[in-house]
């Protein structure tokens, strides 16, 4: 379902449009956050909100692609892993109907592969989850042709790992001998990973 988040009027300070800047196209300030996680896509509308989003939420990509269809929005951040299919269908269609948008997809994996195509399909930056909304804010706002400052907290190795093999397991239907397989991991050693609670 889509929701709308009620914002106040947004402030200049939060976005810092002078004349001239190459954001001043993105004056509207619309963004629309496709993500199923609902807690997550709650607190960041409440975060992005709070510094001058115009926020509307939508948890599929049925969802995502119709909200960019009745008004294509000047930002997204876009889940790449949702229920019903992947997150880059619904940045390829903001593309089309507005080629100027900046859309940030989020993965709770490291792929350079994924990041490659999503550039290609018009994403205009790609962020590991959990990414906060600072670092999502600073990457939309980022000049042409430069980074947004490193986050303090940057996502571990372990946890990469762990996220990686947490989804491998996943797309083998939980099967441990299946994934260990696929990993070309002992299954022993799958299982007391699988066990353990994710790492910071």
């Amino acid at each position: 379902m889509l929701t709308h988040i009620e914002t106040a009027a947004p402030s200049t300070e939060s976005i810092h449009l002078d004349e001239g800047d190459p954001l001043a196209a993105f004056a509207d300030r619309s963004l629309v956050i496709v993500d199923d996680d609902k807690p997550f896509s709650t607190r960041l509308a409440r975060a992005m909100e709070g510094r001058g989003y115009a926020v509307q939420v939508a948890e599929s990509v049925a969802e995502g692609v119709s909200a960019v269809d009745a008004r294509a929005p000047a930002f997204a951040v876009i889940d790449m892993r949702l229920g019903d299919g992947n997150g880059l269908d619904v940045i390829a269609r903001l593309k089309e109907r507005r080629p100027e948008a900046r859309g940030v997809i989020l993965t709770g994996y490291g792929n350079i592969a994924t990041a490659v195509t999503a550039v290609k399909l018009g994403a205009f930056d790609y962020l590991a989850k959990p990414a906060d909304a600072d670092e999502i804010h600073g990457t939309l706002m980022a000049q042409p042709g430069e980074r947004a400052d490193p986050p303090e907290n940057p996502m571990s190795a372990d946890r990469v790992r762990w996220e990686h093999i947490q989804r491998v397991y996943e797309l083998c239907s939980r099967n441990v001998s299946e994934t260990a397989r696929r990993l070309n991991m002992h299954r022993r050693t799958l299982q007391r990973i699988l066990a353990k609670r994710a790492p910071r």
